[in-house]
């Protein structure tokens, strides 16, 4: 009990992971059966998330913390189509290295503890599309938020295809023609965005 009240932080982190778990090889997920094994009792749920339903809110944002994190170690270069890249990338090794948590992440079931935080992931992708256009990359009239999207939804696409199993790790290598096409069709000269691309994606990948 001592542990409960004091408010641990790896219980809350064992919890959170737990949870995560459990939803992604379908395990029934009880009172009972989050705490089972973990040396804590069911009343931890209440005194760290007030509830489930707050464990759930507190799932997601782990989710959303750790991707906020990942993009923030890729480093900005003079190359902001590289960097669009390499921040796909990151966002694929992410899913691949948390995919319970991914799964979680967007689960519109739950609502998230700090919304913000999610915003910010998409923040990254925003602010280095509108460092391409600055820099004559992109067409400067198209809508950062727009191109963003765009990036993220093909980012996604390949994540949850293949930690959801359907596609085998190597179809992550259509990240590279896919960004290409995109940024080519929005102003990015194919020869150069190509290259880009494809060193962004290596330099994450590695």
């Amino acid at each position: 009990m001592d542990m409960v009240r004091t408010k641990d932080p790896a219980v809350r982190s064992l919890l959170i992971a737990r949870a995560a778990h459990m939803l992604r090889v379908r395990e029934p997920v009880t009172l009972r059966s989050l705490v089972d094994g973990t040396g804590v009792s069911t009343m931890a749920v209440y005194t760290y998330f007030g509830s489930m339903d707050g464990l759930w809110r507190a799932v997601r944002q782990e989710g959303f913390r750790r991707l906020a994190t990942r993009l923030e170690t890729v480093g900005k270069t003079r190359d902001p189509v590289r960097d669009l890249a390499a921040l796909g990338a990151s966002y694929i090794s992410h899913a691949l290295a948390e995919p319970d948590l991914y799964r979680v992440m967007f689960d519109a079931g739950f609502e998230l503890e700090d919304p913000e935080q999610a915003d910010q992931t998409l923040h990254h992708l925003v602010e280095t599309v509108e460092r391409a256009q600055s820099g004559g990359r992109l067409h400067a009239e198209a809508d950062p938020l727009t191109l963003a999207t765009q990036s993220w939804a093909i980012g996604h696409g390949l994540a949850s295809l293949v930690t959801g199993g359907p596609l085998p790790h190597d179809a992550l290598a259509n990240g590279v023609p896919m960004l290409t096409a995109l940024y080519v069709s929005n102003g990015d000269d194919p020869v150069r965005c190509r290259r880009s691309v494809a060193r962004g994606w290596r330099d994450m990948a590695a």
